[in-house]
């Protein structure tokens, strides 16, 4: 699946937080981090109104413990399709 955006995830404790470039965004839930981002998006302009947007969201595995990283390789990437 080709991707529109990839953005960097982690999840600081508290929350999933994406980053790319200039841009992050936060949320308690998947679905409240979906939300903004598309809301942020919007704002930003960087896509055209009503677009859907496909993206790619790469779990950042230095966040990880090292001795964990082992099991979780596959842990945790998700693609999401936004309606802006």
């Amino acid at each position: 699946m080709k991707a529109d955006l990839e953005v960097k995830l982690i999840h600081d404790g508290r929350h999933w937080v994406i980053c790319y470039q200039t841009l992050q965004v936060r949320g308690r839930t998947l679905p409240e981090l979906d939300q903004n981002l598309a809301e942020c998006l919007r704002e930003r302009g960087d896509f055209p109104a009503a677009s859907q947007v496909t993206v790619f969201m790469g779990f950042d595995f230095e966040t990880l413990p090292t001795w964990l990283r082992q099991y979780a390789y596959h842990y945790f990437n998700r693609y999401v399709l936004l309606r802006l």
